[in-house]
């Protein structure tokens, strides 16, 4: 199916009305069981955080987002899905390569249609937490 007839089969026509004028959002907060395994196996993905506060809080800035890492005392977080776009289809390949030298697992990555032409790859971190590295592909972006 192409991207064309995606969009007819999957899209709403009109799209519903916008109730609220988003820009987007502005980070993503993870809370680890164990903190120091997860601070360092991030910091095997994407390098030494740009923000630390005190012994606890780290944040990576990623694109124009925050990944804020927090301690749990009850588990890791489940049930949810951390996307993460990416500048190109090169750079999915390459985050997807650092996740898995890192000790993630997953697929490799392909190219789909989801919302748009993507370069997309799920990966599990060791310690449960799903990612989803995706660019858009569409050459009219």
């Amino acid at each position: 199916m192409d991207l064309a007839e995606y969009k007819k089969k999957f899209f709403t026509n009109p799209h519903p009305e916008r109730r609220f004028a988003f820009r987007g959002i502005q980070g993503a907060s993870i809370h680890y069981r164990d903190h120091s395994a997860a601070l360092e196996f991030l910091q095997r993905v994407f390098g030494p955080p740009a923000y630390i506060e005190g012994e606890f809080t780290h944040g990576w800035k990623l694109g124009e987002t925050w990944l804020s890492v927090f301690p749990s005392e009850v588990g890791n977080a489940s049930n949810m899905e951390i996307p993460v776009y990416m500048e190109s289809a090169d750079d999915v390949d390459k985050l997807y390569q650092a996740f898995i030298e890192a000790g993630a697992a997953g697929e490799p990555p392909e190219n789909t249609l989801m919302y748009e032409s993507v370069r997309i790859a799920f990966v599990q971190d060791p310690f449960g937490v799903a990612w989803m590295l995706v660019a858009n592909t569409a050459k009219d972006k």
